[in-house]
C-alpha cells in the first residue's frame, strides 16, 4: 500500500504555540501548586543562586568548583547545516566541546502556556496528595498498526528542548530537555499536561555517592522506565560540581580523561529523584533487561557498556566495546545483549554474565539505534550514516530486509503489536511509519526541525515525537486508516 503524507498543520484539536491545558480542578490546583513553587524559586535565585550554583562559570576542563548552569538558552541545530552536536557530532565525526556542541543543543519555544496562579493556602491542600495516575492499562488498538495512518491531535510546547521522549506504557512520559536546559518534563499522556519539571540539581551524597560534595548538575539524555511504570532511569550526559573530571564533550576518546556521570532514577510515585548511579564518561543509552534485574549503559567516552544491578543500586561491571557505544537491547535470556559503536561501525554481541563482547557485524556508517522484537527473533538496526534501517534475523545473522525510510534517521519506536516502525529522520523534518512485514514505508508526516526522540504510548495508542526546536508532536495511530 502506498504511503501517505500529512501536512504539520492538520488536526481540529492542534494548538500551536501553546500546552494544552486542563480545566479540571485536579489540573487547576496543580497549577496552583506550581505558582507557589515557581515565586519560591525567583526568591531564590534573588538572594541565594549564587551561593547554590557557585557564583560563575566552570571551565569545562577543570577537576573541581561549583556546577555549571549553562547558558539560559542555546540556539537550536539548523537542518542540514552545522551539526546538532550530541549525535550530531555521530554525523559528522566532529563535536565543538563547547554550549553549542552535543545533541544537546536546542531553543526554547518561547510559548509559555498558561500562568499559574492561586493562594499559599490553596497550593498546601494538595500538598502530599496523589492527583496523579501513573498506574493506568495499555489500551488494546483496534486495527493493526500497518493499517493506520498518524493524525496530529497535539502539539506541546512551553519550557521543552527535548532531547528524548519515553512512554512508560502506563500512562506518563518523560521528556529530557538538551542538556543546558537542565530539566527533565514529565506528561500526562492522556491529558498531555505537564505534571512536574524535574530539575537536575542535587546533592549526591544525599543518594549515597560520595566524593562529590554540595550541589551538582547533570545533563538528561535518554531514559528507560520499568515494567511496571513505577521508575525511569535517565542517563546525565556530564556531571557539573565538585571532583568530576573534564566535563563531556562528544568528539573524546578513552584517553581524554573526560569524568565519570551519573544515572538518575525517577520515581512516578512521588515525582521526585529517588536514586543516584555512578557509571562511565558520558552515558547515552540506557536498556533494562526483561526480568528487570539489569541494566546496561553506553558510555560514550570510555567506549564501554556499565552494567547495573537494579536491586544493588549500583554499578557492578564493564564491558569493553569500540568507540562511541550507543543503542542496546537486551535478549529474552536477560544475559545475551546487542550493542553498536557509532564511530567503529560495529554491531556487537554481549554476554552480560561473562562481561564480553563480539564484533559480529561491520555495518555501514554511524549505526546508532536498535529495536527487538518481544520473542528475540527480530532485531532492527538504524544506520543514520547510510539513510537506513536494517531488518536482521538473530538466529543466522543475516540482513533479512531493509529500508531507506529518510534523510538521517535516528531514534525509532516499535508499535506493540510489532507490526510497523516509527523513525525520526532528523535532516527532513519528518517521521516514517514502516510496515514491518516488508520493510516499505506506509506513511510520512512533517514535524518541526530537528525530529530527535520517539515513543509508542499504549494507553493511548498515541506516538510522541520530540523535536529539539522546542516541541513535541503528538500523533493518533487509530483513528484513520490508510
Amino acid at each position: 500500500m502506498a504511503g501517505t503524507d500529512h501536512s504539520a498543520g492538520s488536526g481540529s484539536e492542534n494548538r500551536v504555540g501553546q500546552l494544552r491545558v486542563s480545566k479540571d480542578a485536579v489540573h487547576v490546583r496543580r497549577r496552583r501548586l506550581a505558582a507557589v513553587g515557581l515565586v519560591g524559586v525567583l526568591l531564590l535565585g534573588g538572594c541565594g543562586a549564587n551561593a547554590l550554583l557557585g557564583g560563575g562559570e566552570q571551565d569545562s576542563t577543570a577537576t573541581t568548583g561549583a556546577p555549571t548552569a549553562g547558558p539560559a538558552e542555546a540556539m537550536a541545530p539548523v537542518t542540514g547545516d552545522t551539526p546538532d552536536g550530541q549525535d550530531d557530532a555521530e554525523t559528522s565525526g566532529q563535536a565543538d566541546a563547547g554550549a553549542g556542541s552535543g545533541d544537546e543543543t536546542g531553543q526554547e519555544d518561547g510559548a509559555a502556556g498558561e500562568q499559574p496562579g492561586g493562594s499559599e493556602d490553596e497550593a498546601q491542600e494538595t500538598q502530599g496528595t496523589q492527583e496523579f495516575d501513573w498506574e493506568r492499562d495499555p489500551v488494546a488498538a483496534e486495527h493493526p498498526s500497518d493499517a493506520t495512518a498518524m493524525e496530529r491531535v497535539d502539539y506541546l510546547t512551553g519550557g521543552l528542548t527535548p532531547k528524548s521522549v519515553m512512554a512508560s506504557g502506563h500512562g506518563l512520559a518523560i521528556a529530557n530537555n538538551m542538556m543546558y536546559s537542565h530539566t527533565s518534563t514529565v506528561f500526562d499522556t492522556t491529558t498531555r499536561e505537564q505534571l512536574a519539571v524535574l530539575s537536575d540539581s542535587v546533592d549526591v551524597s544525599e543518594f549515597g555517592v560520595e566524593g562529590h560534595p554540595g550541589t551538582s548538575q547533570g545533563a538528561p539524555v535518554e531514559a528507560v522506565w520499568t515494567d511496571d511504570g513505577r521508575y525511569a532511569y535517565v542517563s546525565q550526559y556530564t556531571m557539573y560540581g565538585q571532583n568530576f573530571g573534564r566535563e563531556g564533550f562528544d568528539n573524546c576518546t578513552v584517553h581524554d580523561g573526560v569524568g565519570p556521570s551519573m544515572l538518575y532514577r525517577f520515581d512516578a510515585h512521588e515525582m521526585a529523584w529517588d536514586q543516584v548511579i555512578k557509571v562511565g564518561a558520558v552515558p547515552k543509552y540506557v536498556a533494562l533487561s526483561p526480568d528487570q534485574s539489569t541494566l546496561l549503559v553506553s558510555n560514550w567516552c570510555d567506549a564501554t557498556l556499565s552494567i547495573v544491578d537494579t536491586q544493588l543500586g549500583e554499578e557492578t561491571g564493564t564491558i569493553a566495546m569500540d568507540a562511541a557505544p550507543r543503542g542496546i537491547v537486551i535478549m529474552p535470556d536477560n544475559n545475551t545483549a546487542y550493542a553498536v559503536a557509532m564511530y567503529a561501525d560495529q554491531l556487537y554481541e554481549i554476554d552480560i554474565a561473562e562481561q564480553t563482547s563480539e564484533v559480529i557485524r561491520e555495518i555501514g556508517p554511524r549505526p546508532r539505534h536498535l529495536n527487538l522484537t518481544e520473542d528475540g527473533s527480530t532485531l532492527y538496526l538504524t544506520v543514520s550514516g547510510a539513510n537506513a534501517i536494517y531488518k536482521i534475523d538473530t538466529a543466522s545473522g543475516e540482513i533479512v530486509d531493509q529500508v531507506t525510510p529518510g534523510v538521517e534517521p535516528r531514534s525509532v519506536a516499535m508499535s506493540p503489536d510489532e507490526s510497523a516502525l516509527y523513525v525520526v529522520n532528523y535532516d527532513e523534518a519528518t517521521v516514517s511509519k514502516i510496515r514491518t512485514s516488508d520493510m516499505e514505508v506506509i506513511d510520512r508526516v512533517q514535524v518541526d526541525a530537528n525530529p530527535i526522540g520517539i515513543d509508542y504510548d499504549p494507553v493511548t495508542n498515541t506516538v510522541w515525537v520530540a523535536c529539539y526546536s522546542g516541541s513535541i508532536y503528538v500523533f493518533d495511530d487509530q483513528d484513520a486508516l490508510l
